[in-house]
């Protein structure tokens, strides 16, 4: 068994520290918060279940690092060109790839992204997918919402998902939390 090396790096952000996990090409492996660490190991090891995974932290600032941070500060676009590697099984990426298409400032419903990739029947599919996408923002899972609008799970917290869509000049401030 492999053993698979990445680089952990800590951010301050409006909403919290952010964890970034990059790979020795600096290609994006995954995005979380400091108050889902846990979450966001379990979701590697998952991913990448051929090696072990070792997080080494580094203090050099990435380009990811670089790109989030010109993305807080309101350059929504920084983000869109980073070199980014998901693991996760073909269909997982097919719907993480189909998030890359969602538009910043638009959003979808999850109806509409089972619809996207050809099978309506797989919206409880596209929802599990979406819950383990592991470059959260970048791959931007916070630009699915329900079929009634309402704000619906996010791994990172409710309050973040409102906040990046507001950041994104998306929602009004009326849009009803769906729990």
């Amino acid at each position: 068994m492999a053993t698979l090396h990445f680089s952990l790096e800590r951010m301050p952000t409006p909403l919290g520290q952010m964890l970034l996990i990059t790979d020795d090409q600096a290609v994006l492996r995954a995005i979380d918060w400091l108050d889902h660490e846990d979450r966001m190991k379990l979701l590697l090891h998952r991913q990448y279940k051929e090696g072990d995974i070792v997080l080494q932290e580094t203090w050099p600032v990435s380009l990811a690092s670089q790109a989030m941070e010109a993305y807080f500060e309101g350059d929504l676009a920084a983000i869109d060109n980073l070199d980014i590697k998901p693991g996760g099984t073909d269909f997982q990426r097919r719907v993480w790839a189909a998030l890359c298409e969602i538009p910043c400032g638009k959003t979808l419903s999850y109806l509409d992204m089972a619809m996207r990739l050809g099978n309506p029947l797989a919206v409880r599919a596209v929802g599990l997918a979406n819950g383990a996408n592991p470059i959260s923002i970048v791959v931007p899972c916070h630009r699915v919402i329900g079929s009634n609008r309402a704000l619906t799970g996010y791994g990172g917290g409710l309050h973040r998902k409102r906040w990046l869509l507001e950041h994104e000049q998306v929602l009004g401030r009326s849009l009803p939390l769906a729990f």
